[in-house]
């Protein structure tokens, strides 16, 4: 495997974090300003970004702020200013939930700036007076340095907000008291300048966003083996930059895909679909026989080979030889779309793997216990928890991809890659990836950026988990989560690679 950094970084520690601002920011007044300034300028550029998945945000917004003490009510307020500085008709409510004469200096700071720059459209309220609907409510009651229990002014307030009909719930850096009772539950919580450990799992955060802020531009280069650490929407610009003048189709990789059958005809079209449009310069699928008029005819471009079948439709063991002849002529393999359950198919894969001499990529069923193990190919599985458990066998995540040895993505609401040494999270993605379909697609875009790097599985793997959620954030914002299809995240991958990430401020 290749020894080439991924971009990303670290989830760290309270004491961590503590440690990083001191040494960036030493106390120094005007750094901690400027740093609160972007934190709160990111959160309102990234809440006014997702808010679209709910719908369009009204130009006269209404906007809740709770609001602490230190420097997550003063990100708040930086962002509730620069919400209402961009829509003249929205209003703002504050709720201080320890009055705002316990503001710190920075976050009072925050809130003159707040008032004084939307005159007649800010107003300061008491639990009592928080109205009955808002379009967005901003948690910035505490932040990294939260201890329990929450105290009855806090939960005075979070329940007075969790009162109103709100839109959309957003917390700053962790939502205030974390997963306990009384806890404030956002849609959003967005990570400023790091991710905290606390983060991960929460139950109340609800999709979880990292603000880059610029604090690990100097940190060290080089794959790291162990801890957490969180995807970068730039691991994707290799891919959005030009290629060779004198590019071949060969040199782009070619990939095969063995899958489908006839009571799941539906997958493994889905899964060439997504690897044609990955970037690879030859995809061949390897499908029953019956299903390829229908295919080519849908895909004409990739290069389809028949198989034997069984009578219920499956794929059968006497394919295996064509199989092994297509596989000589690839540089990866994906297996298991659209394949289902049935012993036959399995048998297929049994003579199929043991022989292969290239990477490949094993999804849906073809992730079992026996199967997984096989061969000593490079290989990345894609399970889901359900499969997660079947083929870990009382393992964890980390300890499955050593054993086997495998590049292991564990699909979820962030989904988690590893091949033994770190754990790479993406927050890209939600709840628009909740469909049938959604994990046959990301196969097709794991195996074709494989096929392109066959050297390098981690990374193929980090960077198809990584498209294929910001495909479906693009997806979202434009359709809504509800009334959309899978397949429509297709029309948006080349829209996530064609919008740039933000970039941290200076």
């Amino acid at each position: 495997m290749t020894s080439v950094p991924l971009p990303s970084h670290p989830v760290l520690t309270a004491e961590e974090v503590k440690a990083l601002e001191s040494a960036l920011l030493g106390g120094d007044e005007k750094r901690e300003w400027r740093a609160m300034q972007a934190a709160g300028a990111g959160v309102a550029d990234a809440v006014g970004r997702d808010f679209a998945e709910a719908g369009e945000l009204p130009a006269a917004a209404r906007l809740l702020v709770l609001a602490g003490k230190g420097n997550n009510a003063g990100d708040a307020l930086i962002a509730a200013r620069a919400l209402l500085a961009a829509r003249p008709a929205a209003t703002a409510d504050v709720l201080f939930a320890f009055g705002p004469r316990k503001l710190g200096p920075l976050a009072a700071r925050a809130w003159r700036g707040l008032a004084e720059s939307a005159r007649g459209r800010v107003r300061s309220v008491a639990p009592g007076e928080v109205a009955a609907a808002y379009d967005i409510a901003i948690d910035g009651i505490f932040g990294f340095q939260y201890r329990p229990p929450l105290p009855p002014e806090a939960v005075t307030a979070i329940a007075a907000g969790a009162a109103a009909a709100v839109r959309f719930r957003a917390a700053v850096d962790l939502p205030s008291g974390l997963g306990e009772a009384g806890a404030f539950r956002a849609d959003f919580t967005y990570a400023t300048g790091s991710v905290k450990t606390d983060l991960l799992g929460c139950r109340h955060a609800g999709r979880p966003r990292y603000l880059d802020l610029g604090f690990f531009a100097g940190e060290p280069t080089g794959r790291p083996r162990q801890g957490d650490r969180i995807l970068l929407a730039s691991i994707l610009t290799p891919l959005a930059g030009l290629r060779p003048a004198d590019a071949d189709k060969r040199a782009q990789g070619h990939l095969v895909i063995v899958g489908g059958s006839g009571g799941f005809p539906g997958a493994i079209l889905m899964t060439t679909l997504a690897a044609l449009q990955s970037g690879a310069g030859l995809v061949t699928a390897c499908v029953p026989r019956r299903l390829i008029p229908a295919y080519a005819a849908r895909a004409p471009e990739a290069m389809w080979v028949g198989l034997p079948e069984t009578a219920s439709g499956s794929l059968a063991p006497s394919g295996r030889a064509q199989v092994l002849k297509a596989a000589e002529r690839a540089t990866a393999v994906v297996m298991g779309p659209g394949m289902g359950k049935d012993r036959a198919a399995h048998a297929l894969l049994r003579a199929v793997i043991p022989r292969l001499q290239v990477p490949f990529v094993m999804d849906a069923d073809s992730l079992q216990p026996d199967l997984v193990r096989l061969g000593k190919a490079p290989r990345i599985l894609t399970p889901h928890a359900g499969e997660l458990k079947r083929i870990a066998e009382g393992s964890g995540l980390r300890p499955l991809a050593r054993e086997l040895p495998a590049v292991v993505v564990a699909k979820g609401p962030v989904s988690r890659v590893t091949d033994g040494g770190a754990v790479y999270h993406s927050f890209f993605g939600g709840p628009v990836l909740g469909r049938g379909g959604s994990g046959d697609l990301l196969a097709g875009l794991t195996g074709g950026l494989l096929a392109q790097t066959p050297v390098d599985p981690l990374g193929a793997a980090c960077r198809a988990v990584v498209w294929h959620g910001l495909a479906a954030d693009h997806l979202a914002r434009a359709r809504g989560q509800t009334a959309v299809a899978i397949p429509q995240l297709l029309e948006f991958l080349a829209a996530a690679l064609r919008t740039p990430a933000p970039c941290p401020p200076s």
